[in-house]
């Protein structure tokens, strides 16, 4: 004989489920994409945007075959990314924004498996920004196969995301200005890269200009513009990308 709980026990779970959800978006509230993210989501000359349930595709007209994987920093909106996607997407290079629970990546790290899985015949990289750069190295080293290389904006690898033996091209851009990276963490981490990772330092740079989405708590004050930011991004994002398909 089956014991059903009382009604009330019932009752006040979902009261408490309710409430601790109400909680979590108070307190996890996300920072919104500002003008120029909600800007660079509307299609443009050569690049269509589509929005999907679990992520965001930024498609060039002119394909070159290789598709980049963007895990997005800690509670900030997918669509903060737009600007740089779109930039990738104009050189070529189809750019998947992934959205994740919470805007936390670290509840999505394999989210990248569904796009992938649907295009097998394709190059992919993948990597993010801040933490979503940390869990894009936990899904890189699982699936390295697979991969053609990883990148971090303002970010770095922990250990269960060690790339050092994964045979994998790695790329780490950072801002000089950024308050919000911890430096020595940085300096630390390269011990779970391989000797061959490149390092760039974005002159003037800071920590929330990778995306746009305003000022970040604690980050300094950047000596140029987001849009100078995301096009020097970009710009080493591309060279590094046809670099891995000579």
């Amino acid at each position: 004989m089956k014991l059903r709980a009382p009604k009330t026990i019932w009752t006040v779970t979902i009261v408490l489920v309710l409430m601790l959800a109400i909680a979590a978006g108070v307190y996890l509230k996300p920072y919104p994409p500002a003008f120029a993210g909600l800007e660079a989501m509307r299609d443009s000359s050569g690049v269509k945007v589509t929005d999907h349930k679990d992520r965001i595709l930024f498609e060039p007209s002119v394909d070159m075959q290789t598709d980049v994987v963007l895990y997005p920093g800690a509670l900030v909106r997918p669509e903060s990314y737009a600007p740089l996607a779109q930039l990738l997407a104009h050189e070529g290079f189809r750019t998947w924004i992934v959205k994740m629970p919470l805007n936390l990546a670290v509840l999505g790290v394999n989210r990248a498996a569904e796009i992938m899985e649907a295009s097998p015949e394709r190059a992919f990289v993948i990597g993010g920004h801040s933490l979503g750069g940390v869990m894009a190295a936990r899904y890189a080293v699982k699936h390295a196969k697979q991969l053609k290389g990883v990148f971090f904006l303002a970010s770095y690898p922990d250990e269960a995301g060690s790339l050092r033996q994964a045979g994998l091209p790695v790329l780490s851009l950072f801002g000089s200005e950024d308050g919000v990276l911890n430096q020595t963490a940085l300096e630390q981490a390269k011990a779970y890269l391989p000797e061959q990772t490149r390092y760039v330092e974005i002159a003037g740079g800071n920590h929330a200009q990778f995306g746009s989405y305003g000022p970040q708590k604690g980050d300094g004050n950047a000596r140029i513009t987001a849009a100078d930011q995301w096009s020097f991004t970009s710009d080493q994002l591309v060279r590094w990308l046809q670099a891995q398909m000579k």
